[in-house]
């Protein structure tokens, strides 16, 4: 055989080593091993098991070489004195260590360098030796980010053959026959191995970037399905949202068919044999009940199916849960046409959609109990405003009733009335200026009974706004702070302006007097918190704010314009409608 026919046997042979390469690419570990970083005691162990085994394939496929008679037998066996080996064990060795470093190189190395000794031949010694030369070669080039050029892999694969050569002209005895076979064997095996080496290097990149890509994919695919559906599951599990759901994810998966139930009943179901999946048979009906008993995904094929018409042909299904609250509350289902789909990338794919699902449960669950927890703020803060209006009234009511009973009769009606709405106000989210100014109007005429000769109320109403929605209890508070603090220690010429007019950017409501003002150092902290002075806390005005704030935005917010001496303007403006219709759906 000459130089040129071993190298192209060689380069056959190298085709099992690749065959190999694409088989350990299937399993896991590889594929940890490729990404990861690091690897824990247990998986160094079994890479260096896996590239040993590697290496001593590579041995077993290559051709006993007599170095008396220069033949060649097709398969290396137990070798007699003057035969040696022509072999690609070092294609093994240096994917070992260029993949998975020194531990996992010069591991595989031994173990292999071990085996080719124990095979004999005058070699034995040399071929072992440089066997675990090469491990640690193709360790010095390791790369925590697996990122090897297919040109470093041949650069390594040739150099440590060349090494290998080098080691048994300087080992193996008697030299004449080192000699002979290493110009025989030199040149094919080091070109032999360093192509092995980038062809096994290059299936198995390529192996994985065709996972990866489909990782991609499968991981976009997941996020434009988590983008569509969560609108549609804020509510909760019920049929209109789970019918959504499958439409969603039947169309951007292309399945056969997809369904979701809850723990008792099908919610919906689309894609082939809708019309056979109204209900399901007791097999089924046993399957789902094992997934949201075990709350792991459970597999059944066509004889749970039960789909004998034509337009019903699916075979096998996939069931996942869902959870919420870490609770069990129905499943996921996956049709398929075969049974040949019952994949790990399948039930990779349903396992993660079921999750995603489940997630978002939970945020349409967390986003009800957050609007829940509003609402009570909002109700508390509106119940803290009615102890402080009521005790100032009575107040007002005692100092009357013995000078004035009639009076003080009068004034207890229209605050039974003026209680009465307040009370059913409590209970409302929101109310309309109409009603609102009612309030008002109710709580200034208690005023008005008592300072007539003091007090002198006007109003700017526009009539077409009375319609618009606001807060309740929104305007009296500010009626209040006016009467109770602006007019404190004026005994004449009082005028409260109560004002309600349509702008350009909305309406505007504000409350004008002409009491002694508000010192302008707390004017932004009125409205920010409560104070602590002597004439009062600024709670009511404080709780408007935050009211405001809570379901209108920053752009409602209480505005205050004051002069000391000549009385205070806090207003406020709603925006348009079509932003008004957002918080009150």
């Amino acid at each position: 055989m000459t130089m040129f026919e071993l190298l192209i046997t060689l380069v056959e042979r190298v085709g099992i080593i690749v065959t190999i390469a694409f088989v350990l690419t299937r399993f896991r570990f590889f594929r940890k091993m490729f990404y990861q970083d690091q690897l824990n005691r247990q998986q160094n162990l079994t890479a260096i098991m896996f590239f040993a085994f590697f290496g001593i394939v590579g041995t077993y496929t290559g051709l006993n070489v007599n170095t008396d008679s220069l033949q060649f037998n097709r398969w290396a066996t137990d070798l007699m004195t003057e035969e040696a080996i022509a072999n690609s064990r070092v294609i093994g060795i240096v994917i070992a260590g260029l993949l998975g470093g020194p531990k996992v190189g010069i591991g595989a190395a031994v173990i292999a360098g071990a085996h080719r000794f124990t095979l004999g031949g005058f070699t034995a010694i040399a071929c072992g030796v440089a066997t675990m030369i090469a491990g640690v070669i193709a360790s010095l080039f390791y790369k925590k980010n697996k990122r090897i050029k297919l040109r470093t892999a041949f650069f390594v694969g040739a150099i440590a053959e060349a090494v290998q050569m080098l080691v048994i002209l300087a080992l193996a005895r008697p030299v004449e026959q080192a000699w002979a076979l290493v110009n025989l064997i030199g040149i094919p095996m080091i070109l032999a191995n360093g192509i092995g080496a980038v062809l096994v290097l290059l299936i198995m990149k390529s192996v994985l970037r065709e996972e990866e890509k489909a990782g991609a994919e499968q991981a976009q695919k997941t996020l434009k399905i988590a983008d569509q559906t969560l609108a549609h599951l804020r509510n909760g599990l019920h049929i209109g949202g789970a019918e959504a759901v499958c439409r969603i994810i039947h169309k951007e998966l292309n399945t056969s068919a997809v369904s979701i139930t809850n723990k008792t009943a099908i919610l919906a179901h689309i894609g082939l044999g809708h019309d056979h999946h109204h209900r399901e048979n007791p097999i089924q009906t046993k399957i789902t009940s094992e997934t949201i008993e075990s709350g792991k995904i459970q597999m059944a094929t066509s004889e749970s199916i039960h789909c004998t018409n034509e337009d019903c042909p699916l075979e096998a299904v996939m069931i996942a849960p869902l959870k919420e609250r870490g609770e069990i509350i129905g499943t996921l289902k996956f049709y398929f046409q075969s049974e040949n789909d019952l994949t790990n990338v399948n039930m990779e794919l349903i396992t993660g959609l079921s999750s995603m699902i489940s997630h978002q449960l939970e945020i349409g669950q967390a986003e009800r109990v957050y609007h829940l927890a509003k609402e009570a703020e909002i109700k508390a803060l509106q119940a803290q405003i009615h102890p402080h209006f009521l005790f100032n009234t009575l107040n007002t009511i005692v100092s009357l009733v013995r000078l004035h009973p009639v009076k003080a009769r009068k004034m207890l009606i229209s605050l039974s009335h003026f209680i009465r709405q307040n009370l059913s106000a409590t209970t409302q989210k929101i109310t309309t200026l109409e009603q609102e100014l009612k309030q008002v109007q109710a709580y200034l005429s208690l005023y008005e009974e008592r300072f007539k000769d003091r007090l002198t109320v006007r109003y700017e109403i526009d009539e077409e706004v009375l319609s618009e929605m606001i807060p309740p209890l929104t305007l009296q508070p500010i009626v209040e702070n006016a009467m109770m603090h602006g007019f404190k220690d004026k005994d004449s010429d009082c005028v409260l302006e109560v004002i309600i007019k349509k702008q350009q950017n909305g309406v505007y409501i504000g409350v004008k007097d002409n009491g002694k003002g508000i010192e302008k150092k707390i004017v932004d902290q009125i409205r920010r918190t409560p104070i602590d002075s002597g004439s009062g806390s600024g709670l009511a005005l404080y709780n408007v704010n935050r009211r405001l704030n809570i379901l209108f935005g920053e752009e409602a917010l209480l505005q205050v314009e004051t002069n000391k001496g000549k009385g205070t303007n806090i207003y406020f403006v709603l925006s348009d409608k079509e932003e008004e219709e957002q918080w009150i759906s």
